[in-house]
């Protein structure tokens, strides 16, 4: 069993991490570090120590992986810590504040010979890997455009924002997400155009992002706002021969939001075929083609299966510290434009 101590005891702990470790056969929820372990909506987890000791969580000699799942200005020094005190790490993202950080981090965990991964979980998403799915089919022919949205309609967030922090920012908060699947599907682009915004204005909050990725002649478009009443499609790609749409976003998150959590229902997370995306093509005998693609399952588990093997096996993490830094490049340089 690989023995598990979670540094922080909020919503990044409990709705996306503690429902997937406790359903992995291989992994143990050991010890869970807040400041108020009492001051909590979450319920505790039977047979797990809750301590505001953080000694308890980094000083425990059967804790072999510490997780960090607090504010992002906090991540390099808990991260640091954990790594001085001969653990492996799992950190939430976004990683770092900053691409130097990540790199600091990175070489610090190499010469200590452990492992450190940024926790992105949004790779098990079902609509990306769906979306994987249909590019790898082949059936669009030569990829030409691809959109990838992550929109809300949460106008109450931005107007309740009255400061500008470069790490608070949606970019940080959300394009971490979609900027990781880009850069772990296509690679590293070869020019990116930056439109970040604040559409309440100077010194509010960053709310706005629409990021142009360039390969060659293959355009990824990143976008997400706060104010869209009407989300936009999750995955759209545009190929030679067709395209795919998938309107819908994966549903871990819904069912985690109700308490339907993964263990014990098979059906978590699912799509059912009203989600399913639709491709449109041209065949190879020149019919004309539409049909629903059946969705792929999501799993936020898989996280900790990579994790696992790369510490007990030795197995090249799944995502790569060279991915992780070009991600912390982006934002970093796309932040810029907001003050």
């Amino acid at each position: 069993m690989l023995k598990v101590g979670y540094i922080g005891n909020g919503k990044s702990t409990n709705r996306y991490h503690v429902p997937f470790a406790l359903n992995h056969d291989r992994v143990q929820i050991k010890t869970i570090y807040a400041r108020s372990p009492e001051k909590t909506e979450w319920d505790r987890i039977p047979d797990v120590a809750y301590t505001n000791e953080l000694d308890d969580v980094m000083n425990d000699e059967q804790i072999e992986l510490v997780v960090v799942c607090t504010p992002v200005q906090t991540h390099y020094e808990l991260a640091r810590k954990a790594l001085e005190r001969g653990k492996h790490v799992l950190v939430e993202k976004p990683f770092t504040t900053s691409k130097e950080e990540a790199q600091s981090l990175f070489q610090y965990a190499k010469e200590k010979n452990l492992v450190i991964q940024v926790y992105q979980n949004r790779r098990y998403d079902s609509d990306f890997l769906t979306f994987k799915k249909v590019l790898d089919s082949g059936k669009l022919g030569d990829l030409l455009e691809v959109e990838m949205h992550y929109d809300y309609y949460r106008p109450e967030t931005p107007n309740n924002t009255d400061e500008f922090i470069k790490h608070r920012s949606y970019l940080y908060g959300h394009g971490s997400h979609t900027l990781d699947q880009a850069i772990s599907y296509f690679g590293n682009p070869d020019r990116v155009h930056y439109d970040v915004r604040q559409l309440l204005g100077p010194g509010r909050m960053n709310d706005y992002f629409d990021l142009d990725l360039y390969y060659d002649r293959l355009k990824v478009s990143i976008k997400s706002s706060f104010f869209r009443l009407k989300p936009r499609p999750s995955f759209i790609a545009y190929g030679k021969k067709g395209v795919f749409v998938k309107q819908t976003e994966d549903r871990q998150e819904e069912h985690l939001k109700l308490f339907y959590l993964p263990k014990g229902h098979d059906d978590f997370g699912i799509d059912r075929p009203e989600h399913y995306g639709v491709l449109t093509y041209i065949d190879e005998e020149g019919v004309y083609r539409e049909e629903k693609v059946v969705s792929e399952k999501g799993d936020y588990s898989r996280v900790y299966e990579d994790v696992y093997q790369a510490i007990r096996h030795g197995k090249e993490k799944v995502v790569r510290d060279e991915e992780t830094v070009k991600v912390m490049e982006l934002i970093e340089q796309g932040i810029q434009s907001c003050s």
